[in-house]
């Protein structure tokens, strides 16, 4: 058997589409050489020629005719009386083209590992060409077909079909994927798997937010606004601040659109995360006042050094500052570089005795204080100023909790 046939090899060619013939010609080339310099010790007297039609490859041997009895070495060289055997009309001082017989020359299992070699070889050119291309696109967006829905991640295919991860933890809290519908996200990071490439992929990452925004709005693609930091609690809200370059662009309104109209499709995309706008500026101040939204602040008291701001609201505010499980206020701190505190401004008002919550630490759980304060209720009177079954809704905590807690502060104040 002069040549092989490599059509099973071909078959894993045509799969790889992205990698280029004269790169896949190289590997099939240095494949079998690899076979030739270990049964000869060099390759450099031989031609590996691949029929990319066919599927075929052949092996040529070439060597110099020199008279019987000259002969010096076997690799390089031939003697007369043997050329003429393969063909006649040789004379001393040609080269002679001889065809190698494959199978008999290296043997079927030789010939068998070459070819598990060079399959090899093609998926490892496929895992390098799918690694650096998704290298080059982490924190693009990308869509894929859901193929197998699991507990805790989801598999997607891309239009090449390439595997992609969702996993649990990069889904968004609502997020329900069903078998074959399309999800989008960004690439967040390639990894190696045993010997496998693993494109994960993301829809909690602030930056799916920021691309979704470039798609929506022509202004941010343009360069003529910058979205200067994104902050988000998937699924529940997120705070973006932005910046104009032209001082003709509303970079707030440009981000909106008329009616809600360019922010509505990311909302719908985010299962409904409510998406807080501001201005971008370089006082602080009026930052804070911003990423606050949608409360509004009486006043602030800053401690640069510190990075901690004291925030005053009218009471009916304090609850909007905080905002639900408390998240409101830690988007703000994460988008500010602040730790805020918000307190109720009393100006005004007749003072009357109150007591901080801290100081039932001893008889209400600090987990329990922390609840409360987070729904803005850091005093007694804050606390007992709501009816149980509201306390109940905002803090969602239970009612024989809430019981003990009113029945220890109603107790304080009888005793005074």
């Amino acid at each position: 058997m002069a040549r092989i046939n490599l059509i099973d090899s071909f078959q894993e060619f045509k799969e790889a589409e992205n990698i280029d013939r004269p790169t896949l010609m190289k590997v099939m080339e240095d494949v079998f050489k690899t076979l030739i310099r270990k049964k000869y010790g060099s390759d450099d007297q031989f031609d590996v020629i691949v029929n990319d039609q066919k599927g075929d490859l052949e092996i040529f041997r070439r060597r110099m005719i020199v008279d019987d009895g000259d002969i010096y070495n076997t690799l390089t060289e031939i003697e007369y009386s043997d050329a003429i055997k393969i063909e006649p009309d040789y004379a001393v001082g040609e080269e002679l083209y001889e065809e190698v017989d494959i199978q008999k020359e290296f043997g079927r299992r030789a010939i068998l590992a070459g070819k598990q070699t060079l399959a090899s070889r093609i998926n490892d050119l496929k895992k390098n060409l799918l690694i650096k291309k998704y290298e080059d696109r982490i924190g693009d967006i990308v869509s894929g077909e859901v193929y197998q829905v699991w507990k805790k991640e989801v598999l997607l295919l891309d239009e090449e079909g390439n595997e992609m991860i969702l996993p649990k933890s990069e889904q968004i809290p609502s997020d329900y994927f069903k078998k074959g519908e399309s999800v989008r996200g960004v690439v967040k990071k390639v990894e190696l798997k045993n010997s496998q490439a693993v494109i994960i992929v993301s829809r909690t990452s602030p930056s799916f937010l920021e691309k979704l925004l470039e798609i929506e709005v022509p202004e941010i693609f343009d360069g003529l606004i910058v979205v200067k930091k994104i902050v988000r609690d998937p699924g529940e809200r997120a705070k973006i601040a932005v910046e104009s370059f032209d001082d003709r662009i509303d970079p707030v309104g440009a981000c909106v659109g008329m009616k809600g109209s360019r922010i509505h499709g990311i909302v719908r995309e985010l299962k409904n995360e409510n998406i807080d706008v501001i201005n971008w500026t370089n006082n602080t101040q009026l930052l804070i006042q911003r990423s606050l939204t949608p409360a509004k602040i009486t006043s602030i008291d800053l401690d640069e050094e510190k990075k901690h701001a004291t925030v005053y609201l009218k009471p009916d505010q304090v609850s909007l500052a905080i905002g639900r499980r408390g998240v409101n206020i830690k988007l703000a701190c994460d988008l500010t570089g602040y730790e805020i505190d918000v307190f109720r401004d009393s100006e005004g008002e007749v003072d009357e005795f109150d007591i901080d919550l801290e100081e039932f630490s001893d008889e209400i759980e600090e987990w329990v204080i922390e609840a409360l304060k987070k729904v803005g209720c850091d005093t007694a009177r804050s606390v007992l100023a709501l009816t149980a079954e509201e306390l109940e809704r905002r803090t969602d905590l239970e009612k024989e909790t809430i019981a003990d807690v009113l029945r220890i502060l109603n107790e304080e104040f009888e005793k005074e």
